[in-house]
């Protein structure tokens, strides 16, 4: 499996971005994808996952309401669509793939794709 984020950028709090991730495998019903970022000098944290067959979305309580994950099964893409951006956002932006049951746990993800950089300024 091999994952490709794409997305990133700087943009002023309050404002939106769209992240990307270009998923190649042939066995997608099979997976969980997962969005997770990391600040400097912390650990990588869950940001939101979808059930590739189901389309069920779970969210970090912190980003609740202001970020939409979604796939597109034809296009073999997850999205993250992030509103209402605030400084603490700030991070280093991966995709994952998991091919156990929806988790947060980042040790639980198989596949990890290159991550994007987002940076909010305040």
């Amino acid at each position: 499996v091999q994952l490709q984020a794409s997305g990133g950028g700087l943009v002023q709090a309050g404002g939106s971005l769209r992240l990307s991730c270009a998923a190649f495998t042939r066995t997608w019903s099979m997976y969980v994808m997962g969005w997770f970022r990391q600040a400097p000098g912390k650990e990588r944290k869950f940001v939101a996952a979808i059930s590739w067959s189901s389309g069920t979305a779970y969210y970090a309580d912190s980003v609740k309401g202001r970020f939409t994950i979604s796939r597109d099964k034809f296009k073999n893409m997850v999205y993250l669509q992030m509103n209402s951006l605030k400084p603490e956002d700030t991070a280093v932006y991966y995709c994952a793939a998991c091919r156990n049951a929806p988790t947060t746990d980042p040790r639980a993800y198989d596949y990890w794709g290159q991550g994007t950089q987002v940076t909010v300024s305040s």
